[in-house]
Formats: structure tokens, sequence, C-alpha cells
């Protein structure tokens, strides 16, 4: 059963009980790596932070975007004085925000933002109720985006207020945006491919064709198809990725995948794959409940039971240097029970998967890093950590 307070990530909420210490439930106790949460910006007053950027400017500022509609930019994060913290953008006056799955759920500044000052959210709106992805730029000179700057580059109908998704990224090594959507709270969009729903999409914004703020890269897996599949699908099947990120390195893009009961999984995502939903939950059949044809599907690489949370948080491959024995690891978490794992993967399987933190339960929501591959993460709260070397 779905309790009201949780539905932002639309898990489960009976954790079924969960595991203390540093055991991952795999047998890995986390001895290797030993880890600290460091508290900054803690002057600010955040309101259920969802994201957490930079701009890849060389200014090594954080963005925190609030679900209800604002981004805050923080400079001089590592000052002794403490940090500049200001609004960058407020949207409030377009987002629908109700405290459940809808608002600004996603922010990616374009590769060439210091040059053209371009950035891109992934935001929910009301009457009708949909799903926009829209590029904005700064305010002249200044720092400061402009509100007034709103460029739409599509939006999806959204047939209920959940699973939303939300992330964007761009590609590491191809410069194309890649956008992360749930199923609309409708299970059978993730299996049809002429919905943009429940699908990873991959768009270039960069180059606009056929009447449309964006164009379709030449090889996305559906691009010229004649069954009328949408070509910006590059991934489909999921029920609802809470964010996507890539391995800088290798360009390796992985995903959190928010099960409906039973299962939590993490995805490598690639080109033209189905990853099951709702056929499978996980690693386990969904519907039908047993015996279901699994030929075709893309299994997670990990999932995991309601004994170690009820909502998997995605977030990245840790390329940073000051945190010892976490390099190419992939960092991922989970709202329900608070658990922090480090995921080894050698480009075909999970080659160890260990706790490293807790943080409480219904608190994570979403991992980022600074320019130097640093690692932070934030919980509905409105606190902000650092990820550090343990004492």
């Amino acid at each position: 059963m779905l309790s009201v307070i949780f539905v932002l990530f639309l898990a489960a909420c009976d954790s079924g009980g969960s595991n203390t210490g540093n055991d991952d439930g795999n047998g890995n106790d986390g001895a290797d790596i030993n880890i600290g949460l460091t508290e900054i910006l803690p002057a600010a007053q955040f309101q259920r932070p969802l994201d957490i950027q930079n701009a890849g400017d060389g200014t090594n500022r954080l963005f925190i975007v609030e679900q209800r509609g604002m981004i805050y930019v923080a400079q001089n994060i590592s000052s002794p004085g403490g940090a500049d913290i200001d609004v960058f953008l407020d949207i409030r006056d377009r987002v629908f925000f109700d405290e459940s799955e809808s608002g600004l759920l996603g922010l990616a500044f374009h590769p060439q933002f210091e040059t053209n000052g371009y950035f891109y959210v992934n935001y929910t709106a009301s009457n009708p109720a949909r799903t926009v992805i829209a590029r904005y730029s700064l305010n002249g000179d200044t720092a400061e985006a402009d509100p007034d700057s709103e460029v739409v580059l599509m939006e999806l109908a959204q047939p209920r207020a959940n699973h939303n998704g939300g992330q964007l990224v761009f590609g590491p090594k191809d410069g194309y945006l890649y956008i992360a959507g749930g199923d609309g709270g409708v299970d059978e969009n993730s299996q049809n491919m002429t919905t943009l729903l429940g699908s990873i999409l991959r768009i270039d914004v960069d180059n606009a064709e056929d009447g449309m703020n964006y164009g379709i890269p030449d090889d996305n897996p559906f691009s010229g198809n004649d069954s009328g599949f949408r070509e910006e699908i590059f991934a489909y099947g999921f029920r609802n990725p809470w964010r996507i990120g890539f391995d800088e390195l290798f360009g390796t893009l992985f995903t959190g995948d928010v099960g409906n009961a039973r299962r939590e999984e993490i995805d490598v995502v690639e080109s033209g794959k189905n990853y099951g939903w709702s056929i499978m939950e996980g690693t386990i059949c969904f519907d039908p409940p047993s015996g279901c044809d699994m030929s075709g599907l893309e299994l997670p690489i990990l999932d995991y039971g309601r004994d170690q949370g009820g909502t998997v948080i995605g977030g990245f491959v840790y390329r940073g240097s000051e945190v010892e024995g976490l390099a190419g690891k992939y960092i991922y978490g989970d709202f329900v029970s608070g658990k922090i794992w480090a995921l080894g993967y050698d480009g075909d399987n999970v080659t160890d998967n260990t706790q490293i933190a807790e943080i409480g339960e219904f608190s994570l929501t979403a991992f980022g890093t600074d320019e130097n591959d640093e690692a932070y993460l934030s919980t509905l709260g409105g606190t902000i950590y650092k990820i550090t070397n343990g004492d």
C-alpha cells in the first residue's frame, strides 16, 4: 500500500524491515570503503531539493533544484566563510507543484553553456497535465537566468499525476540530450512505442528539424521507422526511472527504476533495448505474475527487495579523487531505507555491491557532482551533503 507522504517516488512503503550497519545483504561489509557525509550550505533553507548540478563552466558553482520551481546557485562552496547562495531561476508561476510527484524535476546545462548560456529543465504543468522540456538562457551578461527566455522543446501529455521521471543529462560522448520519463501511472505505456512515456528519450538540441525545436539523431534506434514508433525513444520498458547518470569516462548510462511492490532495479541503458516493465518488475514476473515471456527483455544488472528498501535513487559513477575506494564505483541509494551503496561494474557484470552509508529513512532524493567530480546528495528535508572520506 502506498503512503501519501511518500508518493513523490511512488514506492511501496512497506519496507519489510531494513538492515543496519554496513552489511549490504550480499556479503559485502563495506570495510574497504570508509566515507563521511559532510553537510554543506547549512545556512540555506532548501525546500524539497530534487537535483544537484554543476554548469561545467569553470566556476565550480553548485545548482540546487527545488521541486516547487526554484533553482538556487551556490558559489564559493568550499569557502571557510560559507558559500554565497542566490536565486538562479524562479518559474513557480508555470510549474505545477503539489508535494507529490509533480514539480520542477530536472536540470541539465548545455555542454557549451559557458559560451551560449543555455540550460534545460524538466517540469510538470497543469491545464492540461503535461511534462514540459524547455530551454532557458541567461539574462544578458548577468549570472542570473531569464525566466522569460523559455523555449519549449516538447510537451508530453500526462494521464495521471505520478511516474514523471524527470532527469535530464547530456551524453558525454555524443552531446545529445537524454530525458528520463516514467509511464505516467499507466502500466501499458512502457511497452507502447507510439508514446514517449515509459522511455528514455534522446534528442539533438542543436539541430532542429521538421518544425520542431529539436532534431532526431540519425543513429537513434527507431529513427526513420515505418511502424509509428516515436523516433525520440532511445530505450523503453521503464516504470519510473528516478535519476539517470553517465559514467563520464566510458559513457555508460545507468538508471535506477522504481519498482511497484517487490523489487527495485539498476539498469545499464543501451540503445533500442526493452527493460521489461510491466511484463517484469526487476528480475521477477509482474504481468502475468508467473510464467512471463522474458524473450527480448533486458534484465537489470542488479535488483533488490523490500528487505533493503523501497524506492531506488539512481546516481552516477564516481570519478573524483578525494574519497578513497570509490573511484569507478556507481553510487546509488534508496529513499525508504536511507541506505547508500557503491556498486562495481566491469562492463558486463556487477563485481561488488557495498553499503557505504545510511542517512535515515524516507530522506534521500538525489545525487550530484561538482566540476571536480566530487559527490553530493540531497534530502527531502532540504539538507545537502558532500560525500567525503570518513574518520
